[in-house]
């Protein structure tokens, strides 16, 4: 229980940061949301956690599959101001394109 207080912990801190820094620095913000760190710890935690690197291999391809699948999310957010677009009606948009994606997600990782 510990450990995972410590995870909770660890990745809290890096959206709040991130958040923070989202009002003064949006573009450094953006660029550091946009890393792999989330991912970097996570994949870490899963292998000190399970020592099982089968299934942190297994893990990081669902992720290498994610990435791209998951910029859909951002497609509204792109073409908002050409379409007219409110924010409720973008982050809808993008939850839902990101609901397909996971269903694209689902059908390739059925491979590896």
């Amino acid at each position: 229980m510990i450990f995972f207080t410590f995870k909770v912990i660890v990745a809290a801190l890096i959206i709040a940061f991130s958040s923070w820094l989202s009002g003064i620095y949006p573009k450094l913000a953006g660029f550091i949301i946009a890393l792999p760190i989330i991912s970097l710890i996570a994949i870490l935690f899963s292998y000190y956690e399970y020592k099982d690197v089968d299934k942190t291999i297994t893990f990081t391809k669902s992720i290498l599959i994610a990435i791209p699948i998951s910029y859909l999310f951002f497609l509204p957010f792109f073409f908002s101001k050409s379409l007219g677009m409110n924010f409720y009606l973008i982050y809808g948009s993008g939850i839902l394109l990101l609901v397909i994606g996971y269903l694209i997600h689902k059908y390739f990782v059925s491979f590896i």
